[in-house]
Formats: structure tokens, sequence, C-alpha cells
């Protein structure tokens, strides 16, 4: 289902919007809270500003030395604490800054992806991995933080933009092994859990697989639990 996509420019267009939104942001706008518990805007940015470290070390091969940095730095406990590291390691530095560290380590990125091919390997945490396949899932996450921080979709491609996100959450749920069962029927999903049943729209699906249905929402827990894919 992904065949159709091309991940490197939907890569593109997700890292140009957050550009586009954080060159417009004034002090109020980098401290406004973002959705990312406990994250300002600011801190979202300074998130993928670090994250960074680690696509590059997939790009040089050198896994070895990104884990040997953080053991250095005293990050110990996983990719989460690595996230809070790169937010801590920024928060002194002014935002300009950290915005041009993004930009341009991100803009390597995305070149370099695109040089290796969608058919290209890619040296993971988790070992060897498609390049189209690791680029979809920055995808996702740049698409998802853009929503954390409240960028704007236009009208004109909101409804490509959600198609892409339900695919590769279904690719995602099936890369997982997901004992989720899912129907896709026009713009409803239904999903199989245990022997529940949920009927979603295709937004609140793609809300549950990136970890962002509102607490309030009444999806049974073991199905959001489930669905939770990509966060």
């Amino acid at each position: 289902m992904l065949a159709r996509l091309e991940p490197f420019d939907i890569f593109d267009t997700e890292a140009r919007r957050l550009d586009r939104f954080f060159s417009g942001l004034d002090d109020e706008g980098w401290s406004r809270p973002s959705r990312c518990e406990g994250w300002t805007v600011r801190d979202v940015l300074a998130h993928l500003a670090g994250e960074e470290l680690y696509n590059h070390a997939c790009l040089d091969e050198d896994m070895d030395g990104f884990f040997e940095m953080l053991e250095r730095e005293g990050v110990r406990s996983g990719f989460d604490a690595f996230n809070e590291w790169c937010v801590h390691k920024r928060h002194s530095l002014p935002v300009e800054q950290v915005l041009d560290e993004w930009r341009s380590k991100n803009a390597e990125t995305r070149r370099r992806m695109r040089d290796l091919g969608r058919g290209g390997s890619l040296q993971t945490s988790i070992g060897p991995y498609p390049v189209g396949l690791q680029t979809f899932h920055y995808d996702s996450e740049y698409a998802t933080h853009a929503d954390d921080v409240g960028a704007p979709v236009a009208d004109d491609e909101a409804a490509a933009r959600l198609t892409w996100r339900v695919d590769f959450g279904l690719f995602a749920l099936e890369e997982h092994g997901s004992k989720a069962r899912i129907e896709r029927d026009g713009d409803r999903i239904t999903a199989h859990v245990d022997g529940l049943t949920a009927d979603l729209t295709e937004v609140e699906f793609v809300e549950a697989t990136v970890g962002r249905l509102p607490a309030a929402h009444p999806l049974d827990s073991r199905i959001r639990g489930t669905l939770r894919c990509l966060a």
C-alpha cells in the first residue's frame, strides 16, 4: 500500500511545514504548550534538533559511536531518556541557534536519505533497515510533531496527508505483528482486539497509532494500547 507513495517528497513537505511554522514564532509562540506532555513548542524543536544525532549516526553507520556518546553523557534509559536529554541540552541556547541546527542537520539527513534511494539499506539501532521505510517513519514523526505544535495544514493537502498517514499506520501495525484486526471501509476504520470492536474515523485511527487520542476519548484502553505503534 506504500508503493504508490514517495517517502522523500513527504519528508520534504513535512519539514518545510515545520520550518515555516517555527520561522514565524515570537517568544509567546515558542513558550506555548505542545501536545507532547511537559514540552513547549520550543522543546519540540529541541527534540527534533537533537534527534539528528541519531539520524546521522544511522547514515554514518556509527551506532557504536552514538551509544558511546550517550554513555559518556549519562543517558542510560533508552530513547525516552535520550529525547529528554536532547531537550535539556538545548534549553539554555538561543532558539535561533537551535532552529539553525535543526534546519541544517535535517536538510542533510533528507538529502542523504534521498541519495541512498528507497531500496537502499540504513544501519539503525535495531539493525539494517530499508531507507524507504525509515523515511516513512520520519514522515510520520514529523507530521505528528507538526500537529503537536499546531503547524497549519492547507485544505488542499489535508485529504492526501490523512490518506498516507492511514496507509502507514496500517503498515506499522502489520510490521509490529499487532494482534489488532483492521477493516477499512471508505473513510471508516474498524478495529478488532481480543473480542472488542471499535469503529473509528480515519483521523481517530491516525491519532491512535501515534498515541495522541485525548484522554477523554471513549476508545477502550485495550484497543488504544494495541493500536499505538508509531510513538
